[in-house]
């Protein structure tokens, strides 16, 4: 429970009641409230003068089994003005305490067995914050088009499919003994031998691409199997595109054509039409006319085509379709929130998602799969890695879209993906586009309600400093790029103190800690490197919570010459018994006369969950 705020009345003050005005949420408005009176309170008198003071007409509805009394204003107040009515009715000498009459909802956390792998869902650093917009949108009634490699049977999937068509036209590409049919079931796209697809191919396994990027976009969810999807109630139709050595622009343009509702000669109508087109595929070049205008086409029918930035570690304006227009170019993140290592960069990306990074196997995006190396076995499911596991969170965030506001165009849809963003948590060079999606704060800004952000929300702003000094307070050159020092992660960093004389830098960000969370921590990365020897403290580093009001609510730690350690190292204390309250985060470097102390630090974070 967050402690009440400065303003409130003094809690041990026996004649005053408790306000629990840290249950307000910002961006709510209230219009009922839960009152306990003391024994033989005047009740009607002390809902009168209290909401006369405010504007409002307050009256009993009913007396709750617990003893408190429920009331209603005659008018809906929004939360700075719930907040001022909660602290005049408390500060009565009749009133034991008084709440707002919050909402609970059930939650939408799927019983999937191994959804808690699924991090790029759900965690605080670069997770999408799924699990809120879960609880009111699901997809349903949006149909997705992954333009892949068509798909494999698998229980986790098959429900949510509606069929497809295989465009590849070779034979030798598409491996089903003919040219193109109804059947979209991917036949592998193993490589036999190094060059068998051109001088730099290699040999390998099938991937079971495009099985992967459907179980991202929408896996059955709830059904207590395997992974969750983002969109649990979307439909998906394949269009077979991508065989062994990949797929060609002629096959590729018409699939996108048929997969949003247009003609293709020779070719059924697609009865499933899409409303969302995923392409998990690129290669390099300009965007030339015929993507361009398939896209377009797409575009004209009201599709959404989301497409990946490149896996190259360059500029995705040399990459298309990435740099075709009227597209939303996705980037990718890994566990870390940092600029994946592979992924593609610049103007012509929209917005990034977790598209994660398998060094480590569990940091990768786990979805559905297949286990054959070359021609199909059963279903599995694995870790991917690469933008085209970020795009399929993108198309999958626009189906809940759609699900619950049909009538959004393409353009509606990139421009609310942009404004409804969080920064990039980590560092991006080059350019990640918008930031980070949001499907929390995307699928609450479409009924005009912004949601507390979390769960597993990371609070700080710039928190990396590779945006230089915005977002912080701090004395003149702390924040900086310096290269005298490196940075834990990036180009930045805050460099305090380290003059020799005597000298007291400071670097400061204020943070709101909703109260709806369950837990909060703060953690940075410190480097201490010292003039100074032996054990005696000369130069200190003070990290505090200080309030709205200047004072200092809590020292978390202080540091000294006599700690010592060039090399980062991560700190990390809990702020929960904050929640609630607006804080700053102060650090303070302070240098006596005699012996330069550089008090580095990097990468930090308030997380919550």
């Amino acid at each position: 429970m967050g402690t009440p705020a400065a303003a409130d009345p003094a809690p041990d003050k026996m004649d005053r009641g408790r306000a629990f005005t840290q249950n307000v949420v910002d961006g709510v408005e209230y219009d009922e409230y839960i009152v306990a009176f003391k024994p033989a309170a005047a009740r009607q008198d002390a809902l009168r003068a209290a909401g006369k003071r405010h504007g409002v007409e307050l009256s009993e509805v009913r007396r709750l089994a617990t003893g408190a009394h429920l009331v209603r204003s005659g008018r809906r107040l929004d939360a700075e003005r719930s907040r001022g009515l909660l602290r005049a009715l408390a500060a009565r000498p009749d009133v034991e305490y008084v709440e707002p009459n919050t909402r609970f909802h059930a939650t939408a956390t799927p019983n999937d067995p191994q959804y808690g792998d699924q991090w790029h869902y759900f965690e605080s650093t670069a997770g999408m914050r799924l699990p809120t917009a879960w609880d009111t949108a699901d997809g349903a009634g949006v149909t997705v088009a992954v333009v892949d490699t068509g798909r494999t049977a698998h229980s986790d999937l098959d429900g949510n499919t509606v069929g497809g068509y295989d465009f590849i036209s070779n034979s030798t590409s598409s491996r089903d003994g003919g040219g193109r049919d109804s059947n979209p079931q991917d036949e592998g796209d193993w490589v036999e031998y190094d060059g068998a697809c051109g001088p730099d191919s290699r040999r390998s396994n099938s991937s079971w691409h495009g099985t992967h990027v459907a179980g991202t976009v929408a896996a059955v969810t709830g059904n207590g199997r395997g992974v969750a999807g983002v969109a649990p109630k979307a439909r998906i139709v394949h269009a077979r595109v991508l065989g062994r050595c990949g797929g060609t622009l002629a096959d590729i343009a018409d699939a996108i054509v048929w997969a949003s509702g247009g003609s293709v000669s020779g070719v059924p109508a697609n009865p499933n039409p899409a409303k969302v087109i995923n392409m998990s595929l690129g290669g390099g070049g300009s965007c030339g006319s015929t993507y361009q205008n398939a896209i377009n086409s797409a575009v004209g029918r009201g599709a959404t085509v989301v497409v990946a930035a490149g896996n190259s570690n360059t500029d995705a304006a040399y990459s298309q379709p990435a740099n075709c227009a009227n597209v939303v170019t996705v980037a990718a993140l890994d566990r870390g929130g940092d600029r994946a290592a592979y992924s593609n960069y610049g103007n012509v990306v929209d917005v990034s998602a977790p598209g994660g990074e398998t060094a480590t196997r569990t940091n990768g995006v786990l979805s559905t799969l297949n286990t054959g190396t070359t021609t199909p076995g059963s279903e599995s499911y694995a870790f991917y890695q690469g933008t085209s596991m970020a795009t399929p969170h993108v198309a999958g965030l626009v189906a809940l879209m759609l699900g619950e506001r049909s009538t959004l165009t393409p353009s509606d849809i990139e421009s609310r993906l942009k404004a409804a963003v969080r920064p990039i948590p980590g560092s991006c060079s080059g350019g990640c586009g918008a930031g980070l999606v949001d499907a929390a704060k995307t699928i609450a800004d479409l009924g005009g309600t912004t949601p507390d952000p979390q769960p597993g929300a990371q609070l700080l702003r710039n928190p990396g400093f590779e945006s230089g000094a915005v977002d912080w307070s701090s004395t003149q050159n702390v924040i900086t790029a310096d290269a005298t020092y490196s940075a834990n992660s990036g180009s930045w960093k805050a460099w305090l103190n380290g003059y020799g004389r005597n000298h007291t830098d400071t670097l400061s960000q204020s943070v709101s800690i909703p109260a709806s969370v369950t837990s909060a921590t703060l953690s940075f990365h410190l480097g201490i490197d010292s003039e100074e020897t032996g054990s005696v403290v000369y130069d200190t580093l003070r990290v505090q919570v200080v309030g709205s009001d200047g004072s200092v609510l809590r020292t978390l730690a202080t540091y000294s010459n006599v700690d010592e350690a060039t090399a980062y190292q991560r700190r990390s204390f809990s702020l929960t018994e904050f929640r609630g309250r607006t804080v700053t985060i102060k650090f303070t470097g302070t240098e006596d006369a005699y012996l330069a102390t550089s008090f580095l630090i990097d990468d930090t974070a308030l997380s919550t969950s």
